[in-house]
């Protein structure tokens, strides 16, 4: 019966990276989401954790969308074909003492080849970045596909939900508010000082003095290294990052 049923509001998302320390709880999020109908995993047989594995695991929760492992590079254009939505979370993770010229000496590498077989394979998906660092590798696929000829800017965008999430939360913590009933709007880059949150425009709003918001402004700033310091070289911040993701997707 399935076989012969189509649906007519079906929705792919492809989760490259999906072995990684932000894709494999990236992966449950996105299962758990009704919307979703088909669930691409793919990442390299390198990683740590099989991605077929991952995979497997997925599929046994019962949510409505399937769930398929790839492997490999020549596995990748059968991944992205027909797929709505691309997430991209590979890459190495940022270490203490490490900068985002470090990063993107490995990761642009690898954002190169991701983007070239998504230009060819799944030109009208949104493509979504979130590899580190952003602001070098969005521009980056944004010339590729450009070369390929399939550019479209509403359709390339680069995942800094994370930074939102922080100043929500940490603005929460400052004013006793409920932490889900805030927002506050961030503007800028993606990392350090060029993190903007505009905790003035803040709903609801309450005012702070000029200490408490440079104190939070720094703490948003330098959160991604409290996290890589906390996890003493193991990693960087993984769940807030899939959290914030998984939320940016639903939107």
């Amino acid at each position: 019966m399935s076989s012969t049923t189509t649906c007519k509001n079906t929705m792919k998302v492809t989760l490259i990276g999906a072995s990684g320390a932000i894709g494999m709880p990236l992966s449950l999020l996105l299962k758990l989401n009704p919307l979703i109908t088909e669930l691409a995993l793919y990442d390299v047989h390198q990683a740590r954790i099989p991605v077929p594995g991952i995979a497997a695991d997925n599929s046994h929760i019962n949510t409505p969308a399937k769930v398929r492992g790839y492997v490999d590079a020549e596995h990748l254009p059968e991944a992205v074909t027909g797929s709505n939505v691309i997430i991209v979370c590979a890459g190495i993770a940022q270490k203490p003492g490490m900068s985002r010229e470090d990063l993107f000496g490995v990761d642009a590498g690898i954002m190169r080849d991701i983007a070239t077989t998504c230009a060819k394979y799944a030109p009208n998906a949104m493509m979504c970045i979130m590899s580190n660092p952003e602001t070098s590798l969005v521009p980056l696929t944004a010339e590729i596909y450009k070369k390929a000829g399939v550019y479209d800017r509403k359709k390339l965008l680069g995942i800094t939900t994370l930074d939102v999430t922080r100043a929500r939360t940490f603005y929460a913590e400052a004013t006793g508010l409920d932490v889900e009933k805030v927002h506050v709007p961030v503007v800028g880059g993606h990392g350090g000082c060029a993190i903007l949150a505009l905790f003035s425009h803040a709903t609801p709003f309450v005012k702070l003095d000029e200490n408490t918001i440079k104190a939070l402004d720094e703490h948003v700033q330098t959160a991604v290294t409290e996290v890589v310091d906390a996890l003493a070289g193991a990693g960087s911040a993984s769940l807030s990052m899939a959290y914030s993701a998984a939320e940016f997707i639903d939107t």
